[in-house]
């Protein structure tokens, strides 16, 4: 009888790992862009962004743009755009204000995620202290310096710095809702911990936002490396990471900066009311 009843002790217990180890079902998952900056008119890309020449007489218009993903009841934002009061190129409408035309209100942001630390990308990361920032590691180290180098855009973090918001420093990739449907891919290079974006969407199957791993198409199908990036090799290394996973998993690259990217995402369902 004890026999028995060990062997049947041991079966629920393997049936309760058996049943841990499942999965949960992946929420819904939707993606808005929101629109953070005002462009200007298209700017040679020639000599800028490309340390070798490749773009000729190319002129190309830059947008800046910023993303809310929905999963389930929660809400993400991926980059922040530019300041409300960044001279020439400050957004017409904040991202605050923005949300609030589909009721999302600032508290209601769970993350923050930050590609890197340049302006375009943090300007109004301080209207959303109560999310928790997810940043590369090697980008809060920069934020955080004792004295942060030229271009790092530190002053939005205060409320991260001084402990007052919570912050999670990302090492390396993170999978973000711990469900696989929307993942942090770290992609150096253009800054030292450089991140971008991987999202699995339902209609469109997965859709990675670039940051400035590359900022438009022609710098992607070239590998091409702005002669201001951090790091030349670890940039052509994450384009190509980029690449192969893209190709891996059938998916779409959504590039940040890219005007002729705009539209390619599906309407956000409450923007579309």
């Amino acid at each position: 009888m004890t026999r028995t009843w060990t062997g049947l002790a041991v079966g629920v217990g393997l049936f309760a790992c058996l049943a841990s180890a499942v999965p949960a079902q992946a929420a819904e998952i939707s993606l808005a862009r929101l629109d953070c900056g005002t462009p200007q008119a298209p700017i040679a890309v020639n000599g800028r962004f490309s340390d070798t020449f490749a773009y000729g007489e190319l002129k190309l218009q830059f947008v800046y743009s910023c993303y809310l993903i929905k999963h389930g009841d929660e809400y993400m934002l991926w980059d922040t755009g530019h300041s409300m009061t960044a001279p020439n190129v400050a957004p017409k409408v904040s991202i605050v204000d923005q949300l609030a035309r589909i009721d999302v209100k600032p508290d209601q942001i769970k993350y923050v995620g930050i590609s890197h630390y340049h302006a375009d990308h943090t300007g109004q990361v301080s209207s959303f202290p109560k999310a928790t920032l997810l940043i590369g590691a090697k980008e809060w180290d920069a934020i955080t310096a004792p004295k942060p180098a030229q271009g790092v855009n530190y002053k939005p973090f205060e409320s991260w710095i001084k402990g007052d918001s919570k912050v999670e420093p990302v090492p390396l990739d993170k999978d973000v809702f711990g469900d696989g449907s929307v993942i942090m891919l770290r992609t150096p290079g253009h800054t030292p911990g450089h991140t971008s974006l991987l999202v699995k969407l339902s209609q469109m199957g997965p859709v990675i936002l670039s940051g400035d791993a590359v900022h438009f198409h022609e710098n992607y199908d070239s590998d091409g490396v702005p002669a201001f990036n951090y790091d030349r090799a670890q940039t052509i290394a994450s384009i190509e990471r980029i690449k192969k996973i893209l190709a891996n998993l059938k998916g779409t690259l959504i590039i940040q900066h890219d005007a002729r990217d705009v539209g390619k995402l599906p309407v956000f369902p409450e923007f579309a009311k």
